[in-house]
């Protein structure tokens, strides 16, 4: 794959087009927001998104291009809040060019093209280890923040509707001693009928190549309070060429592993 051309695009956040992100009504209409600059780090000047992909199910396996871990499913208006904690895993760039790999916690996404989280990445650009953190609500790219993040910082993260059209997006790294907390308005049509814990292959009008993060182990991981697994969650398998590119381990409770299998 040859290397991506890294452009700063100068654009508004995801609330300078609310009229792209106006609530249901089922779940009430998203006021206006005032916007926010988009902030463009270097690792993500490509402008990623974390949509699902390719998403199958067959003999009882839910398989997907992209995503890998877990998603609590249900009827509309199931889900208000999801979060999770993790040690930020290090990327190994030994051969890779450009590699992408994303952590995060999300609602809406799995049955519906609405998604609404936020979480880190671990790429590689030009052979060389970048972290980065973000948020982001769909059709947006995300938006990256200017923090210092290195591999085993412990981060938290989650994700909460407030009942009146809007999102938050809370990150925080306790290694570092910073947070970010952005409020926005949902995407167009979110159901909040999923709540997800995942690890990704991030997408730039295709799915990028894998970055080799090792492993990640999630923990705390909880939808409304309840630990995940109490709502016997949907397990992904991210797939590729025929082969297995990323796989979660068994869940308990809140906890699980997350381990990288192949790049393509």
């Amino acid at each position: 794959m040859p290397p991506r051309p890294f452009v700063r695009i100068a654009s508004l956040g995801v609330a300078g087009a609310t009229a792209l992100f106006a609530a249901p009504s089922a779940l009430a209409a998203a006021p206006a927001l005032t916007a926010a600059p988009m902030q463009i780090s270097g690792a993500s000047a490509h402008h990623v998104t974390h949509g699902l992909h390719s998403l199958a199910t067959r003999n009882g396996t839910v398989t997907s291009g992209n995503w890998s871990g877990y998603a609590a499913t249900g009827g509309s208006g199931k889900f208000t809040s999801v979060s999770a904690s993790w040690v930020q895993p290090s990327v190994n760039c030994s051969g890779d060019a450009n590699t992408d790999s994303a952590f995060w916690v999300g609602l809406d996404g799995y049955s519906n093209s609405a998604l609404e989280q936020t979480g880190t990445e671990a790429d590689c650009v030009n052979g060389q280890a970048e972290y980065n953190d973000w948020w982001e609500v769909l059709p947006a790219s995300e938006t990256p923040y200017y923090s210092t993040l290195d591999p085993g910082d412990y981060i938290t993260a989650s994700v909460k509707y407030n009942g009146n059209g809007t999102f938050t997006m809370s990150l925080s790294d306790s290694s570092r001693g910073w947070s970010h907390s952005t409020t926005e308005n949902g995407s167009s049509g979110f159901q909040n009928d999923s709540a997800e814990v995942i690890a990704e292959a991030p997408y730039d009008g295709s799915i990028l190549p894998l970055a080799n993060f090792g492993y990640v182990t999630f923990q705390n991981s909880e939808a409304d309070g309840n630990a995940l697994a109490d709502y016997s969650p949907n397990e992904i398998i991210m797939t590729g060429n025929n082969d297995t590119r990323a796989q979660p381990g068994g869940l308990s409770g809140g906890t699980f592993a997350d381990y990288w299998k192949n790049t393509n």
